[in-house]
């Protein structure tokens, strides 16, 4: 969410950042409109308030009065009389006053609360505006290589798909699953399941040496802090909702993680807090019918190690650049080829201002001619999301309180690695060689191969 303070005085740049996002700009105008009536509105009921106060004030100085009027010097019976009628036409006159403040109070409240709603459900509408640095674009055609990463493999045979190649090797299962579960499932068996547990277990030994704690997070939310991730205002037709329970599937672990310290104000010694979470994840795939119907790539669940920071604003570039560091060097790591993405305006989510992606070079796409599929993607959400989740921390500069900056990246997404070291290692007999830097985690095993696999 944007501060309402910075909106009313760069209406202007604000148009100008959520219209690179594909945005309408009206939305600032409806929210500058709704925040007048806001404001006087709670000018009126702060006035009503204290009317309401000093009627009171006078009511309890009435009433004392009252009580002390027997012990008053005896006067003639007529003045007497005058007096105590005085007084109790001042109590009807203040308990008038106080009804009718009550009364005007109590709906200015209900109009308010209404107001409120309407308020904060367009504030949560308009997205984190992109930085100076992002390059302008409507979707994914805009987006911009920065660079190609690692030699392609050249084999003297046509490279299989991964699925023709799990199938065949027995380690990927989509049909029982189907049976299971349904479309979009898979089971991972026998070495592919060894492969999840070695990628999970060398992202950990990594991350954790890089100053990263580690987490296994629920993978269930409450509807409050996934919204305060940014995820409920749009999207929801991607997630998994449990009525009965009130409860949201997660849909990556930042989404759990970002939550963890939900009004909270952090120390400024703890920051860059770190994080890296492993999970499962769920997605509906509802906007990707037809894309990718078979196999592993795109399912209703995967597993994911996800990293997630909070910074001081003045750190969260370099933060940025760091999570992409540890992408590429992982990906390196593993000798998966690779292209570098800047992700354009029209193509960042409502939380992101900026963003890049990985894709890994999978030779067996295509019909055996490859192509680049997306495997991480890493945002700076700037205080987007600190802002609706309350989380700040103390900066000693200021003697202030301010709002963290939030960042995530992908890790590793665990199917889609195993994905790029089926085709990327594949051999002329349908083997699968183990990048040697996985050897040790997979108790030695150098080859995943099967009498019938060629």
């Amino acid at each position: 969410m944007l501060d309402i303070k910075f909106i009313r005085e760069n209406p202007d740049k604000v148009k100008e950042g959520i219209s690179k996002k594909g945005a309408d700009s009206s939305l600032v105008d409806n929210v500058l409109d709704l925040d007048k009536k806001r404001r006087e509105l709670i000018q009126q009921i702060d006035t009503l308030r204290a009317k309401k106060n000093i009627a009171q004030e006078k009511l309890i100085s009435s009433e004392e009065r009252k009580k002390v009027l027997p012990s008053l010097p005896a006067q003639a019976g007529e003045e007497r009389q005058v007096l105590i009628k005085e007084k109790e036409e001042n109590k009807k006159e203040i308990l008038d006053v106080l009804k009718q403040a009550k009364l005007v109070l109590e709906d200015k409240e209900k109009e308010l609360g209404k107001l409120e709603q309407e308020y904060q459900k367009l504030m949560s509408s308009i997205p984190n505006l992109p930085l100076e640095d992002v390059p302008f674009g409507k979707d994914e055609k805009d987006n911009i290589v920065l660079r190609e990463i690692g030699k392609k493999p050249h084999w003297n045979f046509t490279p299989k798909d991964y699925l023709t190649l799990g199938e065949s090797l027995d380690i990927i299962d989509t049909k029982r699953a189907a049976k299971t579960s349904g479309s979009r499932f898979g089971f991972l068996k026998r070495e592919a399941a060894q492969l999840e547990i070695a990628l999970v277990h060398l992202a950990f030994d990594k991350l954790t040496k890089k100053g990263f704690i580690p987490v296994i997070p629920p993978v269930l939310i409450k509807p409050e802090p996934f919204w305060g991730m940014g995820y409920l205002d749009k999207g929801k037709e991607e997630v998994y909702y449990l009525e009965k329970d009130d409860l949201y599937l997660i849909g990556t672990a930042e989404q759990i993680i970002g939550p963890m310290h939900m009004n909270e104000i952090l120390k400024e010694e703890e920051l860059p807090l770190r994080y890296t979470g492993f999970s499962s994840c769920f997605r509906r795939e509802a906007g990707s019918y037809g894309k990718d119907t078979k196999g592993i790539l795109r399912v209703h669940q995967f597993d994911k190690i996800e990293m997630f920071i909070f910074s001081k604003p003045e750190d969260a570039q370099k933060e940025h650049e760091f999570l992409l560091s540890i992408e590429e060097e992982l990906m390196q790591s593993l000798g998966i080829p690779y292209r570098v993405i800047n992700i354009c305006s029209g193509d960042l989510g409502d939380p992101a201002a900026k963003k890049y992606d990985i894709e890994a070079w999978l030779p067996g796409q295509n019909n055996g001619q490859g192509e680049y599929r997306e495997t991480h993607s890493t945002s700076n959400c700037t205080d987007y999301q600190a802002r609706r989740l309350n989380v700040k921390y103390l900066n000693p500069q200021t003697s202030k309180n301010e709002f963290v900056y939030t960042l995530n990246g992908t890790a590793l997404a665990i199917g889609r690695a195993i994905i790029a070291i089926l085709e990327n290692y594949q051999t002329k007999e349908g083997f699968i060689r183990i990048p040697k830097l996985l050897i040790p985690y997979m108790g030695g095993i150098k080859v995943i191969k099967r009498k019938s696999s060629s």
